[in-house]
């Protein structure tokens, strides 16, 4: 059984809230009833439930999660009026529709996450849902001690300071590897923090977002996402807590 406004915004009819207005207005019955409560609990397999008396098609749809490994010079977007390649062009051979959550710049690589599972989608880019996402880093240049603990405690950028990040080098010497963990999205993050601190980014890759590792998927493959991986990525979610009111869903392009 799950909340009436969740099965109309799986299946597709509107977005949660958007759902919420439907069921108020008297626009949804199930099994001929008018519904107006919020939270009312369904079965979409046996119940009837029908919007503007158009009854919803089957049961709940089959949701596909993909981890992708992006490709330096692909655009995550599925569409790019620049003639460029996107990352639609490495998922061709997936026969449903899905989008990326989040995304990452031109120049970087690494794992993306693609779904047709909107709710999930906007709950991962909430700004209050403070999963990690891991990149490794190649830098320009030799960072001091002082630097890397400027980019762990917050650096400024756009006038808002950084939250906290984990930062440790993978390896020594001059333009070095760093690992750089951060919670937020804002746009070219990694890269500009690094530059806040004196240093250019030459390489950049993602290799975690949450529970979720790239592992040894090469550049341009992708696999399902497991049912363990998506279960922790669920409680990550619930952890998080934007499903106790969403805030403005920020794009994620380190």
């Amino acid at each position: 059984m799950e909340r009436l406004q969740k099965v109309l915004a799986h299946a597709g009819v509107a977005s949660r809230r958007a759902a919420e207005r439907l069921i108020v207005e008297g626009r949804v019955t199930v099994n001929g009833r008018v519904v107006t409560e919020l939270g009312t609990r369904v079965d979409a397999e046996r119940d009837a439930i029908k919007v503007d008396g158009k009854r919803l098609r089957g049961g709940p749809s089959v949701r596909t999660y993909l981890v992708l490994h992006k490709p330096r010079g692909y655009v995550t977007t599925l569409s790019d009026p620049e003639g460029r390649p996107t990352v639609r062009d490495l998922i061709a051979a997936v026969k449903v529709r899905i989008y990326p959550v989040g995304r990452l710049d031109f120049h970087s690589e690494g794992l993306l996450l693609l779904t047709d599972d909107g709710e999930l989608a906007r709950d991962l880019m909430d700004p209050r849902c403070r999963v990690p996402k891991t990149y490794h880093v190649k830098i320009q240049g030799n960072p001091t001690a002082a630097s890397l603990e400027r980019l762990r405690g917050g650096v400024l950028v756009d006038g808002r300071r950084t939250r906290p990040a984990t930062v440790k080098r993978l390896r020594p010497g001059q333009n070095p590897w760093l690992e750089i963990s951060i919670v937020e999205g804002r746009n070219r993050q990694i890269r500009r923090m690094c530059l806040a601190v004196g240093h250019r980014v030459a390489k950049l890759r993602r290799v975690r977002f949450g529970p979720v590792e790239i592992g040894r998927l090469a550049p341009g493959e992708h696999r399902p996402v497991t049912a363990d991986e998506l279960e922790r990525l669920r409680q990550a979610v619930r952890a998080g807590g934007p499903g106790k009111g969403r805030g403005r869903a920020r794009v994620d392009r380190p």
